[in-house]
């Protein structure tokens, strides 16, 4: 993989080229034109300067300082207010990454005495977090310890605490990033922890304790190594639900499988096939998300976006961080003997993946792929922490197929019922999930809700219940839901929509799926809310309506506008069924 790492850390160099003069005097970050800044900047940057460091040992980059600029981002971040625990864990470990002794740590000495007293009191902080915050607690306590700023180490019961919750709140040991709703939000910062301490441990200055502690981190880390090969598109496409998604649902990815490598957690028996997903998830990444012009990375622009909490300067340092990361692991990675190639699939597969199962409720994700027409899909079942956005609803997931707005909320291919000004959707939960073959060949999912559940993820007792029936044959799918109540109820009204996207005109990997001139080939096989469909509505220029990778340019409503009296008793029912046409994106 030498040539891998010199390819990543060239690139590294480009990026950090176009944003460390950026870094001001006061070790504050100018953000790009358009965009607020972030209080946790300066942190990420740190880490990026201390992580190119530590893949090349230079502390010059062209004209830059890179000492004085990482001694610059650190102080601004300890001085913050109110203070970031988050960009106080990335600077901690770029101020680590120069070394654990303070008295050869060239960025230590650098630093005046007011920011090493104001470091040493904000590490010493306690506080504790029942969501992916928790790996920067383990960070802070790892920089807090080798770094001699505490003679009692609690990393390990940082670590044993963080591993011991997963048990706790996820049936099949997934990592839920902590819910105000109705829980179980497993998404993609499930990977970013493990992938954050795991870094974190490597820079610990107990080796011990590192070693001690692996068997444990494998345990829990190995759930999502097991995940990817059913995951990750044959375009490279990788996570593709949740928040966070686009160029992090890539690279958190990438660090998960070269740290499984380098840690011995992929056997030789699986080593090409890990190396084949490793490989296009790359090439999504570099394709997609790199100016490969210019050398810097795109997140934001007339044509997409990501979540409000990602800043373009943000994604640039963690992507030079990365970029460092897997330069310097791939260096020590060799193929083992014995390792074969991987068989690409000949069939058609559904899987319905597991996250917690108990009595209150059943979350998941359902996967599926036909490889015919390269058609893949992720259909969650999991919460969104309430946030009200379609970037988590119940329905498949396949960007450049069936897409979805990253920073709206849109009834996507399920129904919306209105009642009482509050909205309906059968997502984030389910009782009873049940995957199966059906006839023909083909792959059903089912689910039931027996109460309502608002897009903000409160449930409503005693209104009725929804029974979810998702079937997939080559590349037709059909959805049912069949709504019954407990009461007479009254839906002020209905609705379904479609959003009709197309990949980046730009930034587009060749063998990316997009949809042919005949769209959705979308068919309602039964209504019984007697709805019908408006006028097709074009929202290309509208900024709200952007993917993390293409614009959305039309969206198809099937609306029902006036109140509908639902009586116990019935069955209300909504037959859906798709073929789209497929191909590929124009590159």
């Amino acid at each position: 993989m030498q040539s891998f790492s010199e390819q990543c850390l060239d690139m590294a160099r480009s990026i950090l080229g176009h944003n460390l003069n950026a870094i001001n005097p006061d070790g504050t970050i100018s953000p790009i034109e358009g965009e607020p800044s972030r209080l946790d900047e300066s942190g990420h940057a740190a880490l990026a300067i201390g992580e190119f460091f530590r893949a090349t040992g230079e502390t010059n980059l062209e004209e830059f300082d890179l000492i004085d600029l990482s001694a610059r981002c650190i102080t601004q971040q300890a001085f913050r207010e109110p203070p970031q625990e988050n960009g106080l864990a990335f600077a901690a470990l770029g101020l680590l990454s120069f070394g654990p002794a303070k008295e050869r740590n060239p960025v230590w000495e650098r630093l005046v005495e007011q920011t090493r007293e104001q470091l040493d009191r904000l590490l010493l902080a306690r506080s504790d977090y029942t969501n992916h915050w928790q790996a920067f607690n383990i960070a802070k306590a790892v920089t807090r310890f080798s770094m001699g700023l505490s003679k009692k180490d609690e990393t390990g019961k940082l670590i044993d605490r963080f591993l011991e919750r997963i048990g706790q709140k996820s049936s099949n040991n997934f990592f839920d990033d902590g819910s105000e709703t109705i829980g179980g939000t497993f998404n993609i910062y499930g990977v970013l922890s493990f992938v954050f301490i795991r870094q974190a441990l490597q820079l610990h200055a107990n080796l011990n304790l590192r070693d001690r502690k692996l068997p444990s981190l494998r345990t829990f880390g190995e759930k999502y190594l097991k995940l990817l090969p059913d995951l990750v598109r044959e375009d490279g496409l990788g996570w593709s639900y949740g928040r966070g998604l686009g160029l992090y649902g890539q690279m958190h990815l990438i660090s998960l499988i070269l740290q499984g490598m380098r840690d011995g957690w992929i056997g030789a028996d699986k080593w090409e096939q890990y190396s084949d997903l490793l490989r296009r998830l790359f090439q999504f990444f570099f394709v997609n998300f790199l100016d490969q012009e210019n050398g810097y990375v795109v997140i934001r622009d007339g044509e997409r976006d990501t979540i409000e909490e990602h800043t373009t300067r943000m994604g640039n340092f963690d992507a030079a961080r990365y970029l460092c990361q897997w330069s310097r692991l791939s260096r020590t990675l060799k193929s083992p003997a014995g390792a074969t190639k991987p068989k690409s699939p000949t069939r058609a597969t559904g899987k319905f993946v597991v996250f917690d199962k108990s009595a209150r409720k059943e979350q998941g994700v359902f996967l599926y792929r036909n490889p015919d027409s390269g058609l893949h899909l992720q259909l969650p079942l999991s919460s969104q922490n309430g946030s009200g956005l379609a970037s988590t609803l119940a329905f498949p997931h396949a960007q450049g197929i069936f897409d979805w707005p990253v920073n709206a909320y849109l009834p996507v291919l399920v129904p919306e019922l209105s009642v009482d000004g509050k909205k309906f959707v059968p997502s984030f939960y389910g009782k009873r999930c049940v995957t199966g073959l059906g006839l023909r060949n083909s792959f059903y999912f089912r689910y039931e809700q027996p109460e309502w559940i608002t897009k903000d993820e409160e449930v409503v007792n005693g209104l009725g219940s929804v029974k979810v029936n998702w079937t997939f044959s080559g590349d037709k799918i059909t959805s049912e839901f069949a709504y019954t109540v407990k009461q007479k109820v009254q839906i002020d009204s209905m609705r379904y929509c479609m959003a009709l996207a197309y990949p980046h005109s730009t930034y587009t990997s060749p063998n990316s799926l997009a949809l042919g001139a005949e769209g959705h080939r979308c068919n309602v096989e039964k209504d019984d809310f007697l709805a019908t469909w408006k006028d097709t509505e074009v929202v290309s220029d509208d900024p709200q309506f952007k993917t993390n990778w293409g614009n959305i340019h039309y969206l198809q409503v099937l609306s029902r506008d006036h109140p509908l009296i639902m009586r116990p008793g019935n069955v209300y029912r909504l037959t859906v069924s798709f073929e789209p046409d497929i191909t590929l994106a124009e590159a």
